[in-house]
Formats: structure tokens, sequence, C-alpha cells
């Protein structure tokens, strides 16, 4: 049992540390479809990597790196709203990956475990590419993290105050992307922006500054993974779904708090 678990608790545990502090931008700047277009394209980036025959994380951090910086060009055009391209975007990469998946005649996929995470087949070597990339995000974010803050607050008042508003933002996009790659193991593309949202609007609601919130959101992350894990364990339940409803009864929770005056 500990052998099986080992390896799925520390990979859930490092996607929901790097996603408290992350999915609170992502509650802050309403980002939440960017991200599910990000994930959707992370399917197309796992079928191009068995037609290639190339490292499924490899194909998959490229793919969404690659969406991410074309749409954050194609947010700068006026002629289609953001919300519109983002829907295109997203729709038109999950219907591709869907259908290069089934075309690959020759390779038995498991169409079930992209759509909705297989984190119990992680292996050791998963974990240690997870939680580098989680070290590595983190430093980023902190490095960043005033930046991102102002952008956030009020971009045009950021602009004055010499911030470099579209390199920031880009790098807000391209981290999201590099944490939703390597997500997909965890909760599946189409759960993925759930473990970002949900701990975060649980944290929110229990913070009073942005870094509580963003400590706050990861502890409610990781407590989702660990019972979300152990729900699939007892009730055989699928891993991915478990964790997301573990993440919605504990935001049930927060709830009960009464918001200040």
């Amino acid at each position: 049992m500990i052998e099986l678990l080992a390896p799925a608790l520390l990979a859930g545990l490092a996607v929901a540390l790097v996603a408290g502090p992350m999915g609170s931008f992502v509650v802050w700047r309403r980002m939440a479809f960017f991200g599910d277009t990000l994930a959707h394209g992370a399917l197309l980036g796992a079928a191009l990597a068995l037609a290639l025959d190339v490292n499924l994380y490899v194909a998959v951090v490229v793919a969404c790196l690659a969406i991410a910086g074309a749409l954050a060009g194609l947010q700068q055009q006026r002629q289609i709203t953001g919300d519109t391209l983002l829907g295109i975007v997203a729709h038109t990469t999950l219907a591709l990956g869907v259908i290069a998946i089934s075309l690959q005649k020759s390779v038995q996929v498991d169409l079930f475990a992209y759509l909705f995470g297989d984190l119990l087949a992680v292996n050791w070597g998963d974990v240690l590419a997870l939680w580098a990339g989680a070290v590595l995000i983190l430093v980023l974010l902190a490095w960043h993290w005033r930046a991102l803050l102002s952008i956030t607050v009020n971009e045009d008042l950021a602009q004055v105050e010499g911030v470099p508003v579209t390199r920031t933002r880009l790098i807000l996009m391209l981290l999201l992307a590099l944490l939703i790659a390597g997500a997909i193991r965890t909760v599946g593309v189409l759960l993925i922006t759930s473990l970002l949202v949900i701990p975060a609007a649980g944290a929110r609601r229990l913070s009073r500054t942005p870094e509580q919130m963003a400590a706050l959101a990861s502890l409610l992350g990781l407590a989702s993974v660990s019972l979300g894990l152990a729900m699939s364990w007892y009730a055989d339940t699928p891993v991915g779904p478990s964790i997301v409803v573990a993440a919605a009864v504990l935001f049930g929770f927060t709830l009960l708090r009464r918001p200040d005056a």
C-alpha cells in the first residue's frame, strides 16, 4: 500500500503546493478560462507525444508553453474578444487532441486517464520531475511576486510605476502553462483548473493579505490531495475527481465563516 500511494501522494502534493499561489492569481485575475484553454492544449501535447514517440512531459510542456505564448500575442488584437478567443482555442485543441489520440491504432491509449488523471500510475521519476518543476515555479513566482501583484491590482498604475506589464503578464501565463503541463497526471486535463480555483476561492474567504491567501490556498490544496487520495483508495473512486470533490467539500466549510463586515 505504502509503495503504491507514496509516489502518488508526493506527486499530488507537489502540484497542490504550487497551485495555491498560482490559483490565487487565477482567481484575482479571473483567468479560469485561460487555465482551461491551456489544459485542453495539454491533451494535444500528449497526442503529439504519442504520434512522434517522444517524452510525454516534454511534449506537454512544449505544447502548453507554445499555446500560452500564442494566446499572449493574440490577446493584443482587438477584432476578437478575449473570452471568444479562448473558447475557440480551447475547444479546437481539445478536439484535435482527442482525434489525434483516437488515430493511434498501434498504441493502447487510456483516454480516461488523460481526461481525469491517473495519479496512482506515477513513478519516482515523475515525482522527481514534478518537485523540480514545483521548486522552479515557486522560485520564479517569488522573484516576480511584487510585479505580478502590481499588474493584478491595476495594470495602468503598474505601467506608470515602471513595471514591464506585457512581460510580467507573459511570465504569469508561462508559469501557469508549466504548472498545468505538470498537473496533467494529477487530476486530468478536464479538472486541472478546479485544483487552481477551488482552494484559492476558499482561501480568499479566510485571508487578509495576498501572501496569506496564497499560503492558505496551498494548505487547502495539500489537504484536498490527501483526502482525495484516501477517498479513492478506500471507496475505489477515480483519483482526480475524488481530489476535486475533497476540495469542494473543504470550500463548503469555508462558507460557514461569515466574512468580515
